[in-house]
C-alpha cells in the first residue's frame, strides 16, 4: 500500500490502479478542467496544472515507484535523491508548485504534537549560583470543555470548505519570469487549512467554532544551580492544545544579564580586586570579595610577597556550583588593581624621605638619541584611545587584564547546554 495516495485521489483512481486506468481518469479529469471550458472559474487553470503534474508522476514507472514508497518526499529528495516535483510542474506551462508542510499539502506529515511556546527569562548570576523557584501564571490554548474541541454545538457535523474543496489548502499565483506564472499553495483562510467547516448556527457558544479557548495556568520554574545562560528548561504539555494531537510544551530560556561583579567562563568566576599600594608591597589579611551568596572570602598574601599590577590568584572550589553536581564548584580567579595614593596623600609625607626608601628613578636611555623633542604631559582618557584603531592590534591597550578572559557562554549557539525537562 502506498504511503501517500493523495496523487490517487486527485485522478481519482484507486492506488492499484493499472496505467490504462490512470491515463483515461487522466484525460477525463483534463477535460473537466480544462482552462478552455471553464472561463467562468479562476481557478480552473491551477486545478488543471494540478491533475497533469499528479498525471505525470503517476504515468512514469520510476516516479510512481519512487511516489509509492516515500511519498512526494521521495520525489523532492528527501529519500535517496529523487526528482525536485518543481521541475514537473514546469514542463507545464512555466507553472511551479510549493511543495511545503501546510495543511493537506503535498508531502505534509500531520504534526505529532501542538506548537511549543519559547520564552525568554532573565536571570542573575546569583540566581544560577543559588539556585531560584519561581511560580508564574501563563495563558494557553485550552481544548473548549463544552464541545470537547469539536467546534459545533451538539451532534453538528462540518462540511466540506466550498473555497478549497476540503483540501485545507488553494493555490496563490505569482509572478516568477517573463511569461511565466508561478503556482503555490497557501493555507485556506477560509477554514484555516481545516478543509471544512462549520455553520454559523452549529458553533459552539463557548469557543464560538474555534475549538479552544483561553485559560490561565499556575506553573513553577525551578532554576537549579550551576544552570548556563542560554539554557532550556522544558515544562513538559504546558504549551497550547489543538484537537487530536498532544499539547505542546512551554520552554523557557534562561536570559544571564551581566554582573556588576563577576564574569563567568564556564565553571569558573572571574572578579578583580582592587588592594592599595601599601597591601601590594607589604601584603594584606582581609575579606577581598563577598561572594554570590552573601559569604565573604577571606585571603591572607604570602609575607614578603609584592603584588604587582594584573597579577591574579585562584581561590580553588569557589567558582560556579557544576550543573547537576552542586557540591562540585569550579574556581575563582582574583585579579589585583593597585589603587595608587593621591596628591592629598603626597602632601603629608616628607617627600624627600620617601623618595630615597623607594627604588631610583631611571635615567635617560643610553645612547642617547641624536634629536631629542620635549612633549607636553597631558593627562587623556585611555577609553577614547580603545576606540581607534591601531595597527598593533585590538587589545594594545588591555595589557593582559579581564578583557583577555573567555567566556564560554558567548560559544557559538550550536553549542547550547542540554534541555531538561520538569
Amino acid at each position: 500500500m502506498p504511503v501517500d495516495t493523495e496523487l490517487y485521489d486527485l485522478l481519482g483512481v484507486s492506488p492499484n490502479a493499472s496505467e490504462d486506468e490512470i491515463k483515461k481518469a487522466y484525460r477525463k479529469k483534463a477535460k473537466e478542467h480544462h482552462p478552455v471550458q471553464n472561463r467562468d472559474d479562476p481557478g480552473a487553470a491551477a486545478r488543471f496544472q494540478e491533475m497533469a503534474a499528479a498525471y505525470e508522476i503517476l504515468s512514469q514507472p520510476e516516479t510512481k515507484g519512487m511516489y509509492d514508497q516515500f511519498g512526494m518526499e521521495g520525489l523532492s529528495g528527501g529519500r535517496g535523491g529523487g526528482m525536485d516535483p518543481n521541475d514537473i510542474f514546469q514542463m507545464f506551462g512555466g507553472f511551479s508548485f510549493g511543495f511545503d508542510s501546510g495543511p493537506g499539502g503535498f508531502g505534509s506529515a500531520r504534526r505529532k504534537k501542538g506548537q511549543d511556546s519559547v520564552i525568554p527569562y532573565e536571570v542573575t548570576l546569583e540566581d544560577l549560583y543559588n539556585g531560584k523557584s519561581v511560580k508564574m501564571n501563563l495563558e494557553k490554548d485550552a481544548l473548549c470543555s463544552v464541545c470537547s474541541g469539536s467546534g459545533a454545538k451538539g451532534n453538528a457535523k462540518p462540511k466540506k470548505c466550498v473555497k478549497c474543496e476540503g483540501k485545507g489548502w488553494t493555490f496563490v499565483h505569482s509572478q516568477v519570469g517573463r511569461n511565466q506564472i508561478g503556482t503555490s499553495r497557501a493555507m485556506c483562510t477560509e477554514c484555516d487549512g481545516q478543509g471544512e467547516k462549520l455553520r454559523e448556527k452549529d458553533r459552539c457558544k463557548k469557543c464560538k467554532g474555534s475549538r479552544t479557548v483561553k485559560e490561565k495556568t499556575r506553573q513553577e520554574l525551578s532554576i537549579e544551580r550551576g544552570m548556563a545562560n542560554q539554557q532550556r528548561i522544558i515544562l513538559a504539555g504546558a504549551g497550547d492544545e489543538e484537537p487530536g494531537i498532544p499539547p505542546g510544551d512551554v520552554v523557557f530560556v534562561l536570559k544571564q544579564t551581566p554582573h556588576d561583579s563577576f564574569q563567568r567562563s564556564g565553571n569558573d568566576l572571574l572578579t578583580a580586586v582592587h588592594i592599595t599600594l601599601s597591601e601590594a608591597l607589604f601584603g594584606f589579611s582581609r575579606i577581598l570579595v563577598t561572594h554570590l551568596d552573601g559569604r565573604g572570602i577571606h585571603v591572607s598574601s604570602p609575607p614578603g610577597k609584592i603584588i604587582k599590577p594584573g597579577e591574579s590568584i585562584v581561590a580553588k572550589g569557589e567558582g560556579m556550583p557544576v550543573y547537576k553536581h552542586p557540591d562540585t564548584r569550579g574556581d575563582l580567579y582574583i585579579v589585583f588593581r593597585i589603587d595608587m595614593p593621591g596628591e592629598e596623600w603626597l602632601n603629608t609625607v616628607d617627600r624627600a624621605q620617601l623618595e630615597a626608601l623607594l627604588p631610583p628613578k631611571r635615567v635617560d636611555v643610553e645612547p642617547r638619541p641624536a634629536v631629542v623633542d620635549e612633549a607636553q604631559f597631558e593627562l587623556s582618557d585611555i577609553a577614547d584611545a580603545r576606540g581607534r584603531a591601531f595597527p598593533t592590534s585590538s587589545d594594545f591597550f588591555d595589557h593582559g587584564d579581564e578583557d583577555e578572559w573567555e567566556d564560554d557562554d558567548d560559544d557559538d549557539d550550536d553549542d547550547e547546554p542540554e534541555c531538561r525537562t520538569q
